[in-house]
């Protein structure tokens, strides 16, 4: 799988994607992960990829010109299943996109700045807008990063127990149950009995209803939808 990142602050996601399951992928070649700076196709000698907004309103907006000519010289290279503007009014991130995506070719993910991007960019380039989540950040790096990071984690081999990411909460519409660790006791803090009892089919039953408990109390709207 190969994701491309089109940035204006390409500095932002050095960190996210180098270290931990993402950068353990990109050194197994599982994925790779190519970040690219929007300066590099600005305009005139400054390399400029904002301009202030038509109609008078507050704060710089991305040029259309930069953004094309960078996916024009990406896809030049390869054809790409989704063009992806991380937006707060695109379809809210859950685990089920982050499946989807994760079987996918290539994709790429354009970072908004500033005020925002020209909207004929999302009119004639983008096939997909992704929010992570109904508030609004500095830029679009930061919810790249964790697209990112929720998609490589499923690639098999990303993880070491690739069993893992199917226990994960959103997996199958619950949160997911407690997990413990040692030691068995702490402060008279104990671990369940049947944690301990190595029974599997106990324990998936416990598991199984904290699950189920655990999502009415702390986010009973996923039961409804």
């Amino acid at each position: 799988m190969r994701i491309d990142i089109i940035s204006a602050v390409p500095e932002l996601l050095e960190s996210p994607l180098s270290h931990s399951i993402v950068g353990r992928a990109i050194k197994k070649g599982l994925v790779e992960i190519h970040v690219h700076n929007l300066r590099k196709y600005g305009i005139g000698p400054r390399k400029n990829i904002d301009d202030y907004s038509y109609g008078g309103d507050a704060g710089m907006v991305l040029m259309v010109e930069p953004v094309y000519r960078m996916i024009e010289e990406l896809r030049a290279e390869r054809e790409y299943d989704e063009v992806i503007y991380l937006s707060p009014d695109g379809e809210i991130l859950d685990q089920s996109i982050s499946n989807e995506l994760s079987l996918k070719e290539n994709i790429i993910l354009l970072c908004g700045h500033y005020k925002g991007i020209d909207h004929r960019i999302r009119e004639h380039l983008v096939t997909r807008e992704i929010s992570v989540g109904d508030y609004v950040v500095s830029g679009g790096e930061i919810p790249a990063a964790l697209l990112a990071d929720s998609i490589v984690r499923l690639i098999p081999g990303a993880l070491t127990d690739e069993t893992s990411a199917l226990s994960d909460s959103f997996q199958d519409g619950l949160l997911s149950p407690p997990v413990y660790t040692r030691p068995v006791d702490f402060n008279g803090w104990k671990v369940p009995d049947v944690l301990l009892s190595g029974n599997p089919k106990l324990i998936r039953a416990w598991q199984d209803e904290q699950a189920l408990q655990r999502t009415k109390e702390l986010r009973p709207k996923l039961l409804e939808d």
